[in-house]
């Protein structure tokens, strides 16, 4: 069955590029500053998430910016009809910064609706391990131990000696957990900041609305048993999607690279791509003969 286009439409996010790009050399009359070492891409999965990235685009860049990092900001949004995959839109997102911004060396899988506060969060270069900024004991929610998801630097080495994320979590949850274990059977160590002047409490401000935002909490076919097993069959080495649109997204004078992709679900690896009462019914037929054909099922 053909899944439900849902594409933010072109009108609302096609903006001029932004003017005052960084260069290479910043030259003045005293000194010459060197090209920085490192390039940070922040890759943020989302659906239809306009109004955060206007705050988070400007947000993000000057907090960057007062760090002295250089940065890029790729978002994927999925345009197609299938349940929200975050965990996809990463792998695709990875695969995409390697194309478009080959000179980035780290990544940031990084949540549209969490924004740092504490300027002592750093997003630097994380040489000794996978960086979570958005730790346990700083997340504004979530405080579990094995908890990665939110905000977590790796370089691109880290994310391909795991083969990236799984991808047959559809819906919310449980793909940061699955790329917990990813990490821990590779014997990758996780870094957490320590020694912060803020908590859980003011570390971060969280963006998400429940009531606009409702997460998708069903399971349905076999999803549950699956969901809690380690997935050894899929990665960013075969996440499948098309790119369906490159736009320029600009607020408050700063950009960001928005991809609009359609993910490809294969219904025989994870058929929860789509519940049961998300397939569209087929309607009877009626032949010349004016008896009713039935619908053909659907598999």
């Amino acid at each position: 069955s053909s899944a439900k286009d849902m594409s933010i439409p072109c009108t609302k996010i096609v903006c001029p590029p932004c003017l005052n790009e960084r260069k290479d050399v910043i030259s003045t009359e005293s000194e010459v500053i060197p090209k920085p070492s490192h390039k940070l891409a922040l890759i943020v999965p989302v659906r239809d998430r306009l109004e955060e990235l206007l705050e988070f685009i400007p947000y993000m860049k000057k907090f960057l910016g007062n760090q002295g990092v250089t940065s890029e900001i790729l978002v994927i949004n999925q345009g197609d009809g299938y349940r929200f995959n975050r965990a996809s839109l990463i792998n695709s997102g990875f695969r995409l910064m390697k194309q478009h911004c080959p000179d980035c060396d780290y990544f940031a899988m990084h949540d549209v609706d969490l924004l740092p506060l504490n300027p002592e969060l750093k997003y630097s270069y994380p040489e000794h391990g996978p960086l979570h900024l958005a730790a346990p004991h700083l997340h504004p929610k979530y405080h579990y131990d094995k908890f990665v998801g939110g905000i977590l630097l790796l370089t691109i080495s880290q994310f391909e000696l795991v083969n990236g994320m799984s991808n047959r979590y559809w819906g919310w949850g449980l793909e940061d957990d699955e790329f917990y274990v990813r990490l821990k059977q590779a014997n990758i160590t996780i870094q957490r900041p320590g020694n912060l002047t803020t908590d859980s409490t003011n570390t971060f401000k969280h963006m998400h609305n429940a009531r606009v935002r409702k997460r998708d909490y069903r399971y349905c076919y076999d999803q549950k048993k699956a969901s809690l097993r380690r997935d050894y069959d899929s990665g960013v080495n075969n996440v499948n999607f098309k790119v369906v649109g490159q736009y320029s997204v600009t607020s408050n004078g700063e950009s960001a690279t928005l991809f609009n992709i359609h993910l490809e679900c294969d219904r025989t690896f994870s058929p929860w791509c789509l519940c049961p009462e998300d397939i569209p019914k087929p309607k009877n037929v009626t032949s010349k003969s004016g008896k009713v054909k039935q619908p053909h099922k659907i598999s």
